[in-house]
């Protein structure tokens, strides 16, 4: 996603995962081979855990915004919706941007997709434009530098701002938390070369976030992009729903220039053989009956 904010890396403190030690006591020489088998998989299953995992604390704006809008009774919780889209086209502009002016490959077709996940609650929102990289992360996402941006969380405190500008004074991404009890980013970006590029994961549940590399994530664009995954609050579960997802795009999408793409449920019916009918007579077709599937598709 395309971020406008300032940038001065504040202080971190690494957490590095520990690895037990395993070895081999004891193998018997018909057993060598499954022993050897089972400590491959347990160093890789090590290996893998072995992530360094960064603690940061945001500014003290950025934790004045969190708190008003983590506990905001702000109504109108649609605007989350409006800014992430809006930041999402910001990132794939930039993208076609810098292909133009300082890459030599040309960019893939870009879009955006939002894809829900009802079980777990979770509502992602993906585009493949320009990512970023891990000293963005932490730039565009835990400090806040400006004009105005002090005023109007001055005004949010004392309740004379009108949450639906956010957008407006750099801090549009914070509205997730409108809605979000958690928020990961993962992402990539345009301007690593193949040889160094790295996939990282920002998260946060307010008060301070983390990052960390993120090796195994998988992402819809072959060259850069960004996910955001919302974990949502239980109040929040309207937007699950594919409709109302639908009807939010039409009204805040009307200036976007990219496609956006909706993982959609639908319904169809099958025609099989009905079991519970009398069996058919010689020469005839047994009865059939339609049986509803949901099928998933981007639309």
């Amino acid at each position: 996603v395309a971020w406008a904010l300032s940038a001065v890396a504040p202080a971190c403190f690494s957490v590095l995962a520990g690895n037990r030690a395993i070895g081999l006591q004891g193998v018997h020489s018909t057993d060598l081979s499954r022993q050897s088998r089972s400590l491959r998989r347990a160093t890789e299953v090590a290996e893998q855990t072995d992530i360094d995992v960064e603690q940061f604390e945001f500014q003290a704006e950025v934790s004045r915004v969190m708190d008003i809008i983590i506990n905001s009774l702000y109504s109108n919780k649609d605007v989350f919706l409006r800014e992430l889209v809006s930041n999402a086209a910001d990132a794939c502009d930039k993208k076609r941007f810098l292909a133009l002016t300082e890459s030599d490959a040309p960019p893939e077709p870009m879009k955006l997709r939002i894809k829900t996940d009802k079980d777990a609650r979770i509502l992602t929102i993906e585009d493949n434009g320009v990512g970023m990289q891990k000293s963005e992360l932490i730039e565009n996402l835990g400090r806040i530098a400006r004009s105005g941006t002090a005023n109007f969380v001055k005004g949010l405190e004392q309740d004379s701002s009108d949450v639906s500008l956010i957008g407006q004074f750099g801090v549009g991404f914070y509205s997730a938390f409108l809605v979000a009890n958690k928020v990961e980013v993962v992402t990539r970006s345009f301007r690593d070369g193949e040889a160094d590029k790295k996939s990282w994961k920002w998260m946060s549940e307010g008060g301070s976030f983390t990052i960390e590399e993120a090796p195994n994530e998988e992402f819809f664009g072959e060259q850069s992009g960004t996910k955001i995954m919302l974990h949502l609050k239980e109040e929040a579960q309207e937007y699950l729903d594919s409709g109302k997802l639908s009807d939010l795009l039409k009204k805040y999408s009307e200036f976007i220039t990219f496609p956006i793409e909706l993982w959609n449920e639908k319904v169809q019916y099958d025609q099989v053989v009905d079991e519970s009918a009398p069996p058919p007579a010689e020469g005839e077709k047994p009865k059939m009956k339609s049986v509803p599937r949901s099928v998933y598709e981007w639309e």
